[in-house]
């Protein structure tokens, strides 16, 4: 389900970001990726990004990411290592996956990362596990 169909998306404040290769929403204290169809979500568009995030949030800030992976698309799992070491803004991950495949992406991409990315059946559980980390309460 996407964000924007979810009744998430109805009471928690967020401000949308529109790319040419995904959706991006930004809350109180985590955003949400939805890349499209067939993207490769190389470096050159993570920066893009994230200095959109940094730009919002503040190069301070202390963010969850949830990638909700309601379509296929590729990345470089060495990525999160980057983004960690340059910008050292995100302190939880939680990947919602949809099938068998999604599934074993996000399990390739946690054994690459050296921070918990937790696997979720669905938006709502991310989203209520994200809400419910101790770094934010």
């Amino acid at each position: 389900m996407k964000f924007q169909d979810s009744e998430h998306s109805k009471v928690l404040k967020h401000y949308k970001l529109e790319k040419p290769f995904g959706n991006f929403y930004f809350l109180e204290t985590f955003f949400i990726a939805e890349l499209n169809e067939g993207v490769h979500f190389d470096w050159e568009k993570v920066i893009e990004v994230m200095s959109e995030l940094i730009i919002f949030y503040g190069k301070d800030a202390k963010l969850a990411y949830l990638s909700n992976r309601v379509n296929s698309y590729s990345t470089d799992p060495r990525s999160w290592e980057k983004v960690h070491k340059k910008y050292n803004i995100i302190i939880a991950s939680a990947i919602v996956y949809y099938n068998d495949f999604t599934f074993m992406n996000a399990t390739l991409e946690k054994k690459f990362s050296k921070r918990s990315i937790k696997r979720c059946l669905s938006l709502d559980e991310a989203i209520k596990w994200i809400l419910n980390l101790e770094e934010f309460n």
